[in-house]
């Protein structure tokens, strides 16, 4: 045991960390997130170009989605309690090299057959899990870093992480928009394993959460029957007796029970909303504007620039006036400009404006919504927490995509299915919200 493991009550005690160690670990979550929004985003964007190829109705296309949805909550499910149980960084580089591996694979895998693409498809699940290993390890960093300043301002740090969102859409729609007359859409999925790869070699040098790096030793401690060094850790950093207990069913029980409920809902209604306007929003602006697929791209383009200011202004009043609440507002004023958007004349402009602005506080708000999500629970459970409720967002994903395909299936228009799918819903996770734990604490 190495003298700086040792606290000045002579308890063992985590290395401490350099900032530089914060820093590093955010420049490789901020990258890994951005290529796994890339990926994520890129298969929504292409679906009408990989439809075409292999000449897959829109009805086929709409069950494809729904089924990838299932096959990605599965997997993103599954992942917190693995990082629980091996580490933050082990989390990290299960899920970039998951992003990696579907990237490559996506670009034959429909020649095979429907299922197998769809197989496929669903190990992106490990991409978008990305977030909230984000969240987990992130959370967990800065407030081990001890710096009053950046405590103050984490949620503001977050954002500019968790903005990769946008970036890395922005980055599917432009490259799309600029290399697919070039290298057609196999082109765009097999470039994603590039960066992947060099993400995934960084990943190595990233320092363990010194808050998951205490609760590994207590729970060793316990398991072997050393209760009284186990409690006296608790006692030192501060830790609640017991909950070094984890598991799923941890996460319905006791005071994170609310959090599970309020914030595994919302992230399933937000995420019908997601579905339709950011997954498909190619789709729904073709259909309901008839824009050209090349401008429907560029609507995209524009409006994720947006989106990644959403990202930072929602996390820096998120740091001065609440998460919740932040949240809450940010997902009514979604709902309203986009339904706006959708009535709106058949206007470049106006479709631009209006879909920026709904962009801007539907995805905005997730800045403060993951670190929200990660000072819900306990060290024990903070992934596999997470994790339940980040993977409620792909649930919610395939009932938008099913009740979508139903209502094609039975005459109805995209503007109808917008509406019943994406605007209602986002109105509803925005009260549902407010159900939420007001503030939460990191332990």
């Amino acid at each position: 045991m190495r003298r700086d493991e040792i606290s000045d009550q002579g308890v063992w005690s985590p290395p401490a960390l350099r900032a530089t160690d914060v820093i590093r670990a955010s420049w490789v979550a901020f990258f890994a997130w951005v290529f796994a929004v890339y990926d994520f985003i890129l298969f929504g964007t292409l679906l009408p170009e990989i439809g075409k190829a292999y000449q897959w109705s829109e009805t086929q296309q709409a069950q494809i989605a729904t089924a990838v949805a299932v096959g990605t909550a599965a997997v993103a499910f599954v992942i917190g309690p693995v990082v629980d149980r091996f580490g933050r960084k082990a989390g990290m580089v299960t899920t970039v090299a998951g992003a990696a591996l579907c990237s490559g694979l996506t670009a034959g895998a429909g020649s095979v057959g429907q299922g197998v693409l769809v197989l496929v498809r669903s190990i992106a699940g490990l991409g978008y899990a990305e977030q909230t290993v984000n969240a987990t390890y992130l959370n967990e960093m800065y407030s081990a870093l001890k710096d009053p300043r950046l405590e103050k301002r984490k949620g503001f740090f977050y954002s500019l992480v968790q903005g990769g969102w946008p970036i890395g859409a922005l980055f599917a729609a432009g490259f799309t928009a600029l290399t697919l007359p070039l290298i057609g859409w196999r082109g765009c999925f097999v470039f994603a394993t590039f960066p992947a790869v060099v993400i995934l070699i960084a990943t190595r040098k990233l320092k363990e959460s010194p808050q998951f790096l205490v609760h590994r030793r207590i729970s060793k401690l316990h398991r072997s029957g050393d209760h009284a060094a186990a409690e006296q850790l608790e006692l030192v950093h501060g830790i609640q007796a017991g909950s070094h207990k984890g598991g799923f069913r941890a996460a319905f029980q006791g005071p994170a029970l609310r959090s599970t409920l309020a914030l595994g809902g919302a992230f399933m209604l937000n995420w019908f909303t997601i579905q339709i306007f950011s997954v498909l929003g190619t789709t729904v602006i073709t259909k309901v504007h008839s824009l050209s697929f090349q401008s429907s791209l560029i609507v995209l383009v524009l409006s994720n620039v947006v989106a990644y200011v959403g990202y930072v202004v929602h996390g820096y009043i998120g740091d001065r006036v609440g998460r919740r609440n932040t949240i809450a507002a940010g997902w009514f004023l979604a709902s309203m400009c986009l339904m706006a958007m959708l009535i709106a004349p058949h206007s470049f402009e106006v479709v631009v404006s209006l879909y920026s602005a709904g962009l801007f506080f539907l995805i905005g708000p997730y800045a403060a919504a993951l670190f929200f999500i990660g000072e819900s629970y306990p060290t024990s459970i903070r992934a596999t927490g997470g994790a339940i409720v980040t993977a409620m967002g792909p649930i919610g994903a395939i009932i938008a995509s099913a009740g979508v395909t139903a209502l094609l299936e039975h005459g109805a228009t995209w503007l109808q299915g917008a509406i019943y799918f994406g605007v209602v819903p986002c109105l509803a996770s925005s009260l549902l919200m407010l159900f939420a734990k007001r503030n939460p604490h990191l332990s």
